[in-house]
């Protein structure tokens, strides 16, 4: 078992001084759903994102910042408790019933932290597992709540589409979906931003942004939009970016040999497909790219008006921004389309962290880093007391210097675990059989090596059980 990171108050002057205009500073956090690193500023330049790329020049990409599970709802978990927790979907639900039976035996999460510091805290959007953060058959019961004591105010605006979990999945115009099998796996329709959830999502969260601002309290402000999660649905105007663009081919689209975490990309498969699959129809597998492209560019739409509407507010001065992927996605990589497995593809998502005066802005950091590292890194910036119980480390030190080195970041699906280290990537599965990947070689996953290098697969097995759960 890991042991709690303790204490982190440790930072040069140069942060500090960046961060005192007041005592606390805000924080806004941007979560967006299914984003891998496809992103101009991660090094995908076909691709139109030019309201993130240039946050990422103004602060500190992380190019090798890893998720601890390749699935919303346990990401979510972490990023949200700074704790390892369950690898299922129902995570913060689980840890919700444990808070039922006994609260004072659950640690507070970071917005409840927060709040308790002097925090006014808001959530809009898709920021836990479910967007607003309710449970229930429409996922907007208030007796069910994700996370208890967290949020002064938890929003979903579902216009057209009614509940929650409507728009969790909905497409143009307020449809819904009842059986997967009946929607498209993607779409684009000419209209404004609106005709699709993540418009009104942003709209409340500028919103709210002008509310918090006029306050005399620090805010904790995190607006979670949808896209690019499945079905790839965006307004006509963001698919027509990517008209006549060449797309670089999908490097190892071939279903890998062994025991490996591979899957048949069920979640993407129940789709309407016009009877197509993009791991033989090349054609339908770009025109699937060009969608999820599409939403890229509207979900960093979305970002750029809300990072506008914060300078207008003259808030942006003291404020730390976080815009940060819950987990990666397979677009043809090992012959998946879909998170879920443990490969690089599902485990590696963006994450970009930036306020005022940040030393060499847009230098990424190379570092291996993990989501559960934002819990205390924001504790530091903002100058709120370090909780015992958070089990990541501060990333301050790669936001003073871009070249700090980093550490192993673990992740798990089930009872499989991986961990990866700045060269290697090594699974345990429950039954034994280990894949090793190297990294610094051209075959990275694609080349299991563990059975020639036991003595390293020892040593990092040994890595890896200390920061099991």
């Amino acid at each position: 078992m890991r042991k709690p990171f303790m204490s982190l108050f440790i930072s040069t002057a140069a942060v500090f001084n960046a961060m005192a205009s007041t005592p606390h500073p805000n924080i806004l956090l941007i979560c967006i759903d299914d984003l891998r690193p496809e992103l101009a500023s991660f090094g995908a330049d076909y691709i139109h994102s030019p309201n993130i790329d240039r946050l990422a020049e103004a602060g500190r990409p992380f190019f090798h910042h890893y998720v601890n599970a390749p699935s919303c709802g346990p990401s979510r978990c972490t990023l949200l408790t700074g704790r390892y927790g369950a690898a299922g979907n129902n995570a913060l639900f689980l840890r919700a019933t444990a808070f039922e039976k006994d609260p004072d035996a659950i640690p507070p999460s970071m917005p409840e932290w927060f709040r308790k510091n002097g925090y006014t805290t808001v959530s809009v959007g898709k920021v836990s597992h479910h967007p607003g953060g309710r449970g229930g058959p429409d996922w907007n019961d208030d007796a069910a709540i994700e996370l208890p004591n967290a949020w002064d105010r938890h929003l979903m605006p579902c216009g057209k589409w009614e509940t929650p979990k409507g728009a969790m999945h909905g497409l143009a115009n307020g449809e819904v979906r009842k059986k997967a099998g009946d929607m498209d796996v993607f779409q684009s329709l000419e209209g404004p931003d609106t005709i699709y959830p993540d418009g009104l999502i942003a709209d409340e969260g500028m919103k709210q942004l002008a509310e918090l601002v006029k306050a005399d309290k620090p805010f904790f402000l995190a607006i979670g939009l949808i896209k690019p999660h499945l079905p790839f649905g965006a307004p006509q105007k963001y698919l027509d970016l990517y008209a006549g663009i060449e797309l670089p081919p999908v490097p190892h689209p071939e279903k890998p040999d062994g025991i490996t975490t591979w899957h048949g990309s069920g979640e993407f498969m129940n789709y309407n497909r016009w009877e197509k699959d993009p791991r033989t129809d090349e054609q339908f597998s770009e025109n699937v790219r060009r969608h999820y492209a599409a939403c890229v560019s509207y979900a960093d739409k979305h970002v750029g008006d809300i990072i506008a509407r914060l300078k207008q507010t003259g808030a942006d001065k003291n404020t730390i921004i976080v815009v940060w992927g819950d987990h990666g996605w397979h677009l043809g990589e090992h012959s998946i389309w879909g998170k879920h497995s443990l490969f690089e593809e599902a485990l590696l998502s963006p994450l970009i962290i930036q306020f005022p005066d940040i030393g060499k802005p847009g230098i990424p950091s190379d570092a291996v880093v993990e989501t559960l590292d934002l819990f205390p890194t924001l504790c530091v910036l903002s100058k709120v007391p370090m909780p015992e119980f958070v089990q990541g480390v501060s990333l301050v030190p790669m936001l003073e210097n871009p070249d700090a080195p980093g550490h192993s970041a673990l992740g798990y699906k089930q009872d499989t675990f991986t961990l990866r280290t700045a060269q290697y990537r090594i699974i345990q599965h429950k039954d034994g059989n280990i894949e090793l990947y190297d990294h610094a070689t051209p075959e990275g996953e694609t080349r299991n090596i563990a059975a020639e290098n036991p003595a390293l697969v020892a040593e990092l097995i040994e890595k890896l059980n200390v920061k099991k759960p």
